[in-house]
């Protein structure tokens, strides 16, 4: 049976709130819509190339630009970089104005965004006129997450149980049928940049997003050891193959600097092999993220060091803010997309 609560009431009635809950409209979840979003105009199939080949690749409705958090491997601090890089995009806008900024998660067995960005308990999505889920925003992020999908309990602990292709299903679900967009007197205004919070590996899922969504770029995380840095190589090659440019490499856990000392004590080795891996790939290095316990402490509230003021997190907070400038520099310099929209 899949993890994700299903409902079997049906919008019947002739007067109908909108936006509404997702569970009054929902569905039951199957292999065509294990997210239960209740059937709306059909997206068009990714279209293949008369001679074989892989799909033409879409850009998202209601979004300009997007860029993937991506690791490679597990366990390197890579989705609460992409939560605190989505926060820093607001603070580092160069647009004149206050910048529009998604972030989506789209690790299907174990999203972490709800829990990082404060909306652990926030409930469901509600559903937009189009039947399309609306963000959950907080921090002045909009997110989008299975975990907002999963049935509650205590312990926040509901396991998704899916073979691969529901889970592929459920990925192009989060990527083409979220409404990103804000409504203004004059219209709706699109989301500036949307953050994809990437799973572990180079598996299904990166493939998918790769073939169907037109990325303008990717951050790789990797801490110092030789075991995640061979990883992110795999990340980047594969990241090569689809053609998702590679905006540089960042160093997560680099250092650790205690109070009663100002000597930095590389914990988990030396930065040396990381460096020499930027530069053996040809890829800017844009950071080196220190260890600090507040950058934890604050992801397991739901406070990205971002949005707290600790003095020690102050070298955390200039380093990702200097990445995020150099994203938003990266994202001007791209040339604009000819490729359709999907959503």
């Amino acid at each position: 049976m899949p993890a994700i609560a299903t409902s079997s009431r049906l919008l019947n009635t002739g007067r109908v709130h909108l936006p509404r809950p997702l569970s009054h409209g929902r569905t039951y979840a199957s292999h065509e819509n294990p997210l239960g979003i209740p059937r709306r105009q059909v997206n068009p199939p990714p279209t293949l190339p008369r001679k074989g080949g892989p799909p033409q690749k879409s850009r998202i409705s209601g979004v300009k630009h997007v860029i993937v958090v991506a690791s490679g491997k597990g366990g390197v601090g890579k989705s609460t970089v992409a939560a605190n890089l989505a926060v820093s995009m607001l603070s580092t806008s160069p647009l004149g104005r206050q910048a529009r900024v998604g972030l989506l998660d789209l690790d299907i067995f174990g999203p972490s965004v709800p829990k990082l960005m404060g909306l652990e308990n926030a409930g469901e999505p509600e559903l937009s006129t189009e039947n399309k889920l609306l963000p959950l925003r907080n921090h002045g992020i909009k997110t989008m997450s299975i975990g907002y999908l999963l049935p509650p309990n205590p312990a926040n602990d509901t396991p998704v149980v899916w073979r691969g292709m529901m889970v592929m299903k459920a990925v192009q679900q989060l990527l083409f049928d979220v409404d990103w967009t804000d409504s203004t007197q004059t219209g709706k205004d699109d989301l500036d940049v949307l953050v994809v919070d990437m799973p572990p590996g180079t598996g299904d899922v990166q493939l998918s997003l790769g073939q169907l969504v037109d990325v303008d770029g990717a951050v790789i995380v990797s801490t110092p050891q030789d075991v995640a840095l061979v990883d992110a190589r795999k990340g980047v090659a594969m990241f090569n193959k689809v053609s998702i440019p590679i905006i540089g490499l960042l160093l997560n856990m680099s250092h650790y600097t205690c109070a009663a000392c100002s000597t930095p004590h590389e914990l988990f080795g030396s930065s040396e092999s990381f460096s020499k891996t930027a530069k053996e790939l040809d890829l800017p290095v844009l950071g080196k993220l220190p260890l600090v316990s507040s950058v934890s402490d604050g992801g397991d509230l739901g406070r990205p060091i971002m949005v707290q003021s600790s003095p020690e997190g102050e070298e955390v907070r200039a380093v990702v803010k200097g990445v995020a400038s150099q994203v938003w520099k990266f994202v001007a310099g791209r040339t604009s997309s000819i490729a359709g929209v999907r959503g």
